[in-house]
C-alpha cells in the first residue's frame, strides 16, 4: 500500500523520531507533518504516525511506544521503524550507537548513563552542533517536502542508513569470500593480521565492514592490524584492529613506497602491493619490545 505522508509530533525533537522520519522520507518519498495526530490519522494506514499517538500497529503504520510499560524492553520510535523494515536486528548488530539511543529516549539522560557505566555529562559533552541544528531545524518546521533543504538532507540520512543495513550482509559475505588471515612473523614473536586483496571490480568502500567481519569470525582478540584496498590509489592502507596500539605506522614513515602515516600511529597507506613486501611493513611497524 502506498504511503501518503509521515506525521509527527510538534515542538522539541529527539534523535528517536528524527532518525525514524529519515528512514521513511527515504523509504516512502513523502512529506512531513508535525502535529498532533487526530482519530482519522491513527486509522489511515496511508499516513506514518511516528512517536505519538499511542499505538504500535506496524499494519496501520503507527509507531509509538510511549505507551509501553515501563519495563518494556527499551525500543524508541525508530526501532519500531526498522522493525517494520525488517531492518532491526542488522541494525542492533552493527549499529553502536542504536542501543544507547533507546536507553536515552525511554529511560532519560541519569538512566541511561548509569547504563553505559559513564558519568552524566559526558552524555553533553558528546553533542555536537549537527545535532544542535538539524534537530532544531526539525523542531521548528511544521511542514517538510522534497523542495525543503532540510528534507533533502533527511533523506539522505535515511538512505545512508537503509542502504548500509541492507548491504552489509552482501558485504560480509564479499569479505568471507576474498579475506585471508596473515599470521606475521618478527624476530621474538608473531600477530595476526586481516588481509583484503584487491578485486575487479572493487566494491566501493570494500573496507567498511572488515571490524565487524573480524568480530563475527570470533577473531577480535587475535587480530591486531587490517590491511585492504586504498579507495584513492592503486596501493594497499594499513590500519590498526580496535586501535592497538602494539601497531605503530608512524615507523614506516620514511618508506619511499609510503605516501602516508598518521603522526598517532594508527594508520598508512602505501603503493606497494606485494604481499611480501605488505607484510615486511607489518613486521616493521610491530612494537613488541615497546611498552604501549
Amino acid at each position: 500500500m502506498p504511503i501518503d505522508k509521515i506525521l509527527t509530533h510538534p515542538g522539541s525533537s529527539h534523535k528517536d523520531e528524527f532518525l525514524a522520519c529519515c528512514v521513511l522520507i527515504y523509504q516512502y518519498q513523502v512529506p512531513v507533518l508535525r502535529r498532533e495526530p487526530d482519530e482519522k490519522d491513527i486509522q489511515n494506514p496511508r499516513i506514518c504516525v511516528v512517536d505519538v499517538g499511542g499505538e504500535h500497529n506496524p499494519e496501520r503504520k503507527n509507531f509509538d511506544h510511549h505507551q509501553f510499560p515501563r519495563d518494556h524492553p527499551p525500543l524508541c520510535a525508530l526501532s519500531l521503524v526498522l522493525q517494520d523494515l525488517n531492518l532491526y536486528e542488522n541494525a542492533r548488530a552493527f549499529c553502536d550507537w542504536l542501543e544507547p539511543a533507546e536507553w536515552l529516549d525511554t529511560r532519560g539522560p541519569v538512566e541511561a548513563s548509569k547504563w553505559m557505566n559513564i558519568e552524566r555529562k559526558v552524555l553533553n559533552q558528546l553533542i555536537s552542533p549537527i545535532d544542535i541544528t538539524l534537530l532544531r531545524r526539525f523542531a521548528q518546521a511544521s511542514e517538510l517536502t522534497e523542495k525543503d533543504v532540510m528534507w533533502q538532507v533527511m533523506s539522505m540520512v535515511g538512505e545512508d542508513l537503509i542502504e548500509y543495513l541492507k548491504t552489509l550482509n552482501e558485504r560480509l559475505t564479499y569479505l568471507g569470500e576474498h579475506c585471508e588471515w596473515w599470521t606475521v612473523e618478527t624476530e621474538d614473536q608473531s600477530f595476526e593480521v586481516v588481509f583484503l586483496p584487491r578485486t575487479d571490480p572493487l566494491p566501493k568502500e570494500p573496507s567498511m565492514a572488515l571490524p565487524r567481519f573480524i568480530s563475527q569470525q570470533g577473531k577480535d582478540q587475535n587480530v591486531i592490524a587490517m590491511v585492504y584496498p586504498d579507495s584513492r590509489g592503486d596501493g594497499y592502507g594499513l590500519s590498526r584492529h580496535n586501535d592497538n596500539k602494539k601497531m605503530d605506522f608512524t615507523a614506516l614513515k620514511s618508506e619511499p613506497d609510503v605516501h602516508f602515516a598518521h603522526a598517532r600511529g594508527f594508520v598508512a597507506k602505501t603503493s606497494a602491493t606485494d604481499p611480501t613486501r605488505l607484510k615486511e611493513m607489518l613486521a616493521a611497524a610491530y612494537r613488541s619490545r615497546r611498552s604501549e
